[in-house]
């Protein structure tokens, strides 16, 4: 028996895995690490400490800018902890299609500031400032902060019916400091217009 088998002799050229023909009776099977291997690409090892510098480098680079795509385009795989889940969206698309006084409240106090330091005559200064400053700037300020309150107060309700079993703890005040901010500085960045209607996709 031991005989027959050294006499029987067996093609063991491994097969390549592209080959188009299909492996019957009397091919035998690639080897194992043969087919590995042709599937392993080469690395390249970094020579020294400021090779793998580098590489790491580049490689963060590659990430941060796939991650930055990925946020331009709302994919939710790529937000910050803050800004993922149900909640937090319902939250942003509410306040992206209202157009509230709280988010005039920064090219307000740029106008404020402007008006501060032009240089009125004498005579115009003093009332240009006290209307400002007097009247102008409290009545902003009013309208922010009822306008905050009543952002956090409606969207805590509304995610509360809407989402019962997710976390309302800091979604009032995530809305309430969306609202706040110029609409093409949010980030992520409004996925519906004034109004409620989806934002056209990007040509």
């Amino acid at each position: 028996m031991l005989r027959r088998r050294s006499q029987t002799s067996v093609d063991d050229t491994p097969v390549p895995i592209d080959d188009p023909k299909p492996q019957g009776k009397g091919r035998p099977t690639p080897k194992r690490r043969d087919a590995e291997g042709r599937r392993r690409q080469p690395v390249t090892a970094p020579k020294d400490r400021k090779e793998a510098y580098r590489q790491a480098r580049a490689k963060q680079t590659v990430e941060r800018e796939r991650a930055r795509k990925g946020m331009l385009a709302g994919d939710e795989r790529y937000f910050p902890a803050r800004d993922k889940g149900p909640a937090r969206k319902f939250a942003r698309d509410w306040v992206d299609s209202r157009r509230l006084p709280s988010q005039y409240f920064l090219p307000f106090s740029l106008v404020i500031l402007l008006a501060t330091w032009i240089p009125w005559p004498a005579d115009i200064r003093p009332l240009v400032l006290g209307y400002v400053i007097t009247i102008g700037w409290p009545i902003m300020m009013i309208g922010v902060l009822f306008t905050s309150i009543f952002v956090a107060w409606r969207i805590k309700k509304l995610v509360a019916e809407k989402y019962p079993k997710e976390n309302l703890r800091g979604v009032g005040f995530y809305a309430a400091m969306r609202a706040l901010q110029i609409r093409k500085l949010r980030f992520p960045p409004p996925a519906v217009l004034p109004g409620g209607k989806p934002v056209p996709p990007k040509k």
